[in-house]
């Protein structure tokens, strides 16, 4: 099974986990009990408690971000360049192995 990496910044702690390819970033997470990561809408992107942020080198890997997105992560007070919502993050094969930051990452 491919893997993802979690990192909470509040603790540093990575938890890696295995994912079902065609799930997505925020319902691996959820399926792992990753904390920080809630998924509250359900992947409808009316929330924002999925948000991640994703390394420079991985985030061509998700494609660019959509309007729709753009302004659910305009509300955020914590948003970056990097960050994206998990929910619009899919995960496939060639993903295994990639990492990302929680946001809202809980010790």
């Amino acid at each position: 099974m491919p893997k993802i990496t979690y990192i909470t910044p509040r603790d540093g702690a990575r938890h890696v986990v295995e994912f079902t390819p065609g799930d997505d970033v925020m319902t691996a997470a959820v399926n792992n009990d990753i904390p920080g990561i809630e998924g509250e809408c359900g992947g409808e992107m009316n929330c924002g408690t999925c948000h991640v942020w994703v390394g420079e080198g991985e985030r061509e890997k998700f494609g660019e971000v959509d309007w729709d997105e753009e302004v659910m992560l305009d509300i955020l007070d914590d948003r970056r360049p990097e960050s994206r919502l998990g929910c619009q993050l899919k995960l496939d094969a060639q993903l295994d192995g990639i990492t990302v930051t929680v946001a809202t990452g809980e010790a």
